[in-house]
């Protein structure tokens, strides 16, 4: 956390102001203003020990839940995956929280989506250490073109 002490040279008293930030992914359809709300109010509810807590709600951005694919693109799918991983697929859910795919959702709720990336072995996504792993990258773009093909000649 930053503004506290290093764990190898901390003592047991904190310093008088510690900044701490929380970010919590709302639920996929939960709305996330109401959830801060609710943040806020316990968080700030009865502090222990005299503490002095305030929690300030800097954003608030609502969660997203992909709609159920359809089966042309589930076998899409399923068949990129065999053809350019020469394995199965699957499926991650990552909490939902990308802003933008939730005003797409909106504007477009019959769409489908494949929402993808090209992380690779220690990579981390917006962290200091991202990268692009190439090969990674390479069977991730060949896999979303036999994806648009299918789509394209269905």
């Amino acid at each position: 956390v930053e503004g506290l002490p290093e764990l190898g040279g901390a003592g047991i008293v904190l310093p008088s102001r510690p900044p701490p930030k929380l970010s919590r992914p709302p639920p996929p359809t939960g709305d996330a203003q109401t959830a801060e709300e609710i943040m806020k109010a316990e968080l700030e509810r009865d502090p222990p020990y005299g503490a002095e807590v305030s929690y300030t709600i800097e954003k608030a951005g609502s969660g997203w839940e992909s709609p159920a694919l359809a089966p042309w693109l589930e076998q899409a799918v399923a068949d990129a995956s065999l053809a350019t991983f020469e394995k199965p697929h699957c499926y991650t859910g990552e909490g939902g929280s990308i802003p933008f795919m939730g005003m797409l959702g909106k504007r477009f709720p019959k769409a489908q989506f494949v929402i993808t990336g090209v992380l690779g072995p220690a990579s981390n996504a917006h962290g200091p250490n991202e990268f692009i792993h190439l090969e990674m990258s390479r069977r991730v773009t060949a896999a979303v073109a036999f994806i648009l093909d299918r789509h394209a000649n269905r």
